[in-house]
C-alpha cells in the first residue's frame, strides 16, 4: 500500500548528513504541487508560526541551553583559526548534537553530553573571538560568560540529566529541565494537589501544563506561559504568523480554531486549552491541519508541564482510507478488547484518524519527530469529545527507504523464514501497528470515577505508551482486520509480533551506551511489553533466546499463545490507569522497563556497530519558498530540499531567535 502511494523524485534522496550516532533523513512532500495556491499559503504561514517555537523548547530543556547554544554558534561561525583542528572539529560535532537534542542533553537517554575536546582548547577559541558575537549579557565579560558556562559543559555531576525518573529521589531537584525553580518534588505535588481539590472533578484542568513553578520569597507561584508573560517575545511571533494563517483558512472552523490558540497564547487560561482542544477535533473538512503549542509532558519527570511542538500536516487521501476503516469501526475493536468491562468506554465518541504529510517539523518534533500523534492528551475530553489521530505517512516511507539494505534485519533475525515474513509484511504492518496504537489505543479505555489523571506520576508516560502498543499488539493479529481488507494474509501479524519482541528485548538496547540504564518513556514501554512476555510465558516456552555461531536470537514458539499474554498485559495495564494505581505500576516498570543484562547489551552493541548503522535518526525540514509575480503578488510556494543540516541550524538561529 505505501510502495504505491509515495512515488519519489528520481533526484530525491532521504539519505544526508551523518554524524556521532545520528542519520539525518529528508522527507519528501508528496502531492504538494497539487494542493491549491491557498491551501500552500495556508501551510507556509503555519509552517512559520511552527518554527518561531524553537527557542521555548531550548529554554524548557535546560535553562543554559540558549547560551550554550549561542556560544557555540559563534564559534562555528567567527574563528579564524584552523577549522580542520581535531578540538574544533569535535566542538562542531557537539553543537551538532546540541541542535539535534535542542540542549545539551541526550534526546532520548537525557543524560549530558560528555565534550570530546579540550577546556583549555576550548576557552582558547572563545577568547580568540570578537566580543560582540559572544552571547554576554549587559556588563557581562568574557570571563563571567566562561565563569558560568564552563561547568555546565565539563562538569558531568553538576545538572547531569535533563529528566530524572529513579524511583526514591526528588524528581524535581535532580532533573535540569527547566520547569521548575527551587521548589521540591513535595511543593510542586501539593502546589497541584490543592488546585485539583478546587477544581472541577468532571472537566479537569491540565494544572500545571503551560507554566514555570517556582518559589519566590517562600511562596510557591506560578509564572505563566503566554504573551506578556514567559516566553511572550516567541509567542507574539507565532501568533502573528497564526493570524496570517487565519486568512487563508479553508473553513470557518478552521478560523475558529486559530482564534482560540491564539486567544490562549495571549491570556495563558486552561480553560481555553480545553475549548481550543475541542474545537479541534470538531475540525474534519479540511485538507490541512496542525499542532502548536504546549502539548507533551514527556519532558516533565512528573508529567505535569508541556514542552512546545509543533507540526504542519496535509492528507493524504488515499492512505487515509486505511484510517478511516479503522476509526468506523472503534466501537467494535472497543467492545471487543480483552480488558474488564468496567474500563471499557460505553460509547466511543469522536474518532478520527488520517494518514498525513508533514509539511514542517518545529520544536519537540523536530528534528527528531514522532511517525503518529494523538491528541488532544486531556482523558476527560477524549470521553465526551473524542481524539484525533494521525500516522504521518512520508516521514515513515523515509524511514523505511533509509533501512532498506542495510543488513539489520539480516544480522537480528533469527531465521530466512521469519525474515521473508518480515520483509513481506514488515512496512505494512508498522504502519497498522501505528495506526491502532494513535487511533484506538490511546483513545480506548476509560478512568474510573475519581481517579486522579496524574496518579501513575513518573511512571504515568511508560504506562500509557504500553497501554496503546498493547492494544495494537492484541488486534494485529485479529481476524476482523482481515475482514475489513487492511491485511490479506492471516500470517502477517507474526511480522510486527516478531519485530516488536525482537526490539524491545534485544536491538533498542542499541541506543544505549554501555552500563546506562533505559531512560526513554517509549523504550521503557517496549521492554516493559517484551520482559514481561517472556515472563509469563516462561513455564510454555513461548519465547525464547537461542545462540547460534555465539550469537544471540529471539525466538517465539506460539504466537497464537502469545496473543493470549498480550492480552493479559492488555488487561493489567488498563486496570492500572483506570484505577491510579501507581504501586503496581512502579512494580513493573521497575522489575521490567528499566535495567539491561551487562553481557546481552554489549553483545549486541558489538553486533550492530559492525553493521555501521546510525541508531538514531531525524530530519532535516524542506525550505518553503514563496514564488512572487511581478505584482509582489504570491503565485506558488516552492519546496527546496537542497540546504543542509548545518546551514539550516544556523539559519534557524538567525531567522527565528527569540529569547
Amino acid at each position: 500500500m505505501k510502495d504505491n502511494k509515495n512515488k519519489s523524485n528520481s533526484n530525491f534522496s532521504y539519505l544526508d548528513e551523518c554524524f556521532a550516532d545520528i542519520q539525518m533523513l529528508r522527507y519528501e512532500l508528496s502531492g504538494f504541487d497539487k494542493l491549491a495556491l491557498r491551501q500552500k499559503q495556508y501551510i507556509f504561514c503555519l509552517s512559520q508560526a511552527t518554527l518561531y517555537g524553537r527557542d521555548i523548547l531550548f529554554d524548557q530543556f535546560g535553562k543554559y541551553n540558549l547560551r550554550i547554544r549561542k556560544l557555540l554558534e559563534a564559534i562555528l561561525l567567527y574563528y579564524n583559526g584552523k577549522k580542520n583542528d581535531e578540538n574544533f572539529i569535535k566542538i562542531e560535532e557537539y553543537l551538532k548534537k546540541v541542535w539535534f537534542s535542542n540542549g545539551i542533553y541526550h534526546h532520548y537517554g537525557c543524560e549530558k553530553f560528555k565534550p570530546n575536546f579540550s577546556k583549555e582548547a576550548f576557552k582558547t577559541i572563545i577568547y580568540s573571538l570578537p566580543v560582540e558575537v559572544l552571547p554576554c549579557k549587559e556588563n557581562e565579560t568574557v570571563d563571567s560568560l566562561l565563569e558560568e558556562l564552563l561547568p555546565i559543559i565539563f562538569d558531568p555531576t553538576i545538572l547531569p540529566k535533563r529528566v530524572n525518573k529513579a524511583d526514591g529521589e526528588d524528581l524535581v531537584k535532580t532533573s535540569a529541565c527547566n520547569y521548575y525553580e527551587n521548589v521540591t518534588q513535595r511543593e510542586v505535588e501539593n502546589f497541584y494537589a490543592e488546585k485539583k481539590r478546587k477544581g472541577s472533578k468532571n472537566h479537569p484542568l491540565s494544572y500545571g501544563l503551560n507554566s514555570t513553578l517556582r518559589k519566590v520569597e517562600g511562596q510557591v507561584v506560578e509564572d505563566v506561559w503566554r504573551i506578556n508573560g514567559k516566553y511572550g517575545v516567541a509567542l507574539e511571533k507565532i501568533v502573528y504568523w497564526l493570524n496570517e494563517a487565519s486568512k487563508y483558512s479553508e473553513n470557518s472552523q478552521q478560523k475558529k480554531v486559530i482564534e482560540l490558540l491564539i486567544k490562549y497564547y495571549q491570556t495563558g487560561n486552561l480553560s481555553i486549552f480545553d475549548e481550543y482542544s475541542i474545537e479541534w477535533l470538531k475540525e474534519q473538512e479540511g485538507r490541512v491541519d496542525f499542532i502548536n503549542g504546549f502539548i507533551e509532558v514527556y519532558g516533565d519527570p512528573l508529567g505535569l508541564k508541556a514542552s512546545w511542538e509543533g507540526i504542519v500536516e496535509y492528507k493524504d487521501l488515499e492512505a487515509t482510507q486505511r484510517t478511516q476503516t479503522i476509526s468506523t469501526n472503534a466501537q467494535w475493536f472497543e467492545d471487543h478488547s480483552p480488558v474488564d468491562p468496567r474500563f471499557r468506554k460505553e460509547r466511543v465518541k469522536g474518532v478520527t484518524a488520517n494518514v498525513i504529510n508533514a509539511a514542517m517539523l518545529g520544536g519537540d518534533e523536530y528534528p527528531s519527530t514522532a511517525i503518529g500523534i494523538n491528541l488532544p492528551n486531556a482523558d476527560w475530553i477524549r470521553a465526551e469529545h473524542g481524539s484525533k489521530s494521525v500516522t504521518i505517512g512520508n516521514l515513515t516511507h523515509a524511514y523505511n527507504m533509509a533501512s532498506h539494505g542495510n543488513g539489520f534485519l539480516e544480522e537480528f533475525v533469527i531465521d530466512n523464514e521469519t525474515l521473508e515474513i518480515i520483509t513481506t509484511f514488515g512496512d505494512k504492518t508498522d504502519d497498522l501497528h501505528t495506526d491502532l496504537h494513535e487511533c484506538l489505543g490511546h483513545g480506548s479505555g476509560k478512568l474510573l470515577q475519581g481517579t486522579d489523571p496524574d496518579a501513575l506520576k513518573n511512571y504515568g508516560n511508560t504506562i500509557e505508551e504500553a497501554r496503546a502498543d498493547l492494544f495494537g499488539l492484541y488486534y494485529i493479529a485479529d481476524a476482523k482486520l482481515l475482514e475489513l481488507g487492511l491485511l490479506d494474509s492471516k500470517e502477517a501479524y507474526k511480522a510486527q509480533y516478531y519485530s516488536y519482541l525482537m526490539n524491545g528485548l534485544l536491538t533498542q538496547q542499541v541506543r544505549i551506551k554501555p552500563n546506562m540504564k533505559i531512560e526513554e518513556s517509549h523504550m521503557q514501554n517496549r521492554a516493559l511489553i517484551a520482559w514481561w512476555a517472556m515472563d509469563l510465558g516462561k513455564e510454555k516456552n513461548i519465547i525464547e533466546f537461542v545462540t547460534r555461531n555465539s550469537k544471540t536470537y529471539i525466538k517465539i514458539n506460539d504466537y497464537t499463545a502469545l496473543r493470549s499474554i498480550f492480552a493479559t498485559e492488555l488487561a493489567e495495564i488498563q486496570r492500572i490507569k483506570s484505577e491510579g494505581d501507581f504501586n503496581a505500576a512502579r512494580t513493573l516498570v521497575e522489575k521490567y522497563a528499566i535495567h539491561l543484562n551487562k553481557d546481552q547489551h554489549e553483545e549486541v552493541l558489538a553486533r550492530y556497530k559492525q553493521l555501521n548503522i546510525a541508531p538514531y535518526k531525524g530530519f532535516i525540514n524542506p525550505v518553503l519558498k514563496p514564488i512572487f509575480d511581478n505584482n509582489k503578488k504570491i503565485v506558488d510556494i516552492a519546496i527546496d530540499y537542497t540546504e543542509s543540516y548545518s546551514e539550516q541550524m544556523l539559519r534557524y538561529s538567525r531567522e527565528y531567535s527569540t529569547l
